[in-house]
């Protein structure tokens, strides 16, 4: 009589952890629905892992991109005529003039520290001539820690401003007439 031997078994879907030959636990290996003979291929069991998409992986934030966002909100409140010191302005506008030198810094005037949750801005900020200057950093920090906290999902911490300079009305006129005629 011929004797029939059975299939090989399958093996749980479970982890099973194996020891190397030091004795430390080797990494898990997935053997969900497959025969210790039948290769890599898994048949059985559901595909991927039962956590979120949304919570797979970590999302950074670099720091030139808080202080665009930062330099653009406080360029939009009232009695804001530009950011920057009076040199990193001159020095803009010259880079700006020549092809290829850059664009329009957005972040120009704006320094941040960016963590993994929180960000911390800095401004240099100069400010129309007659405009209430603590009414005016109100409104800045407002808008600034509003975009930034919207667009980003950082706590923002701070947001200190230096107001550097102020534009009188004259000063306009002036600056585009030539020195030369």
């Amino acid at each position: 009589m011929a004797t029939r031997t059975a299939p090989a078994p399958t093996v749980p879907a479970t982890s099973a952890t194996s020891a190397t030959s030091a004795g430390e636990p080797a990494a898990p290996e997935r053997t969900a629905g497959r025969r210790p003979d039948a290769g890599t291929t898994v048949s059985e069991g559901s595909a991927g892992t039962r956590e979120p998409a949304a919570t797979r992986g970590r999302t950074s934030i670099a720091a030139g991109v808080v202080e665009k966002i930062a330099g653009l909100a406080a360029r939009e409140v009232p009695g804001v005529f530009a950011l920057g010191g009076t040199l990193s302005r001159t020095l803009g506008a010259v880079r700006d003039r020549v092809p290829g030198g850059g664009h329009a810094g957005a972040s120009r005037g704006v320094s941040v520290e960016v963590g993994r949750r929180q960000t911390a801005v800095d401004l240099d900020v100069m400010l129309e001539y007659g405009v209430p200057i603590d009414e005016v950093a109100r409104d800045i920090r407002e808008n600034v820690i509003g975009a930034v906290e919207r667009m980003t999902g950082l706590e923002v911490i701070e947001v200190n401003i230096s107001v550097v300079d102020v534009r009188l009305p004259d000063e306009e006129a002036t600056a585009h007439e030539p020195r030369v005629q």
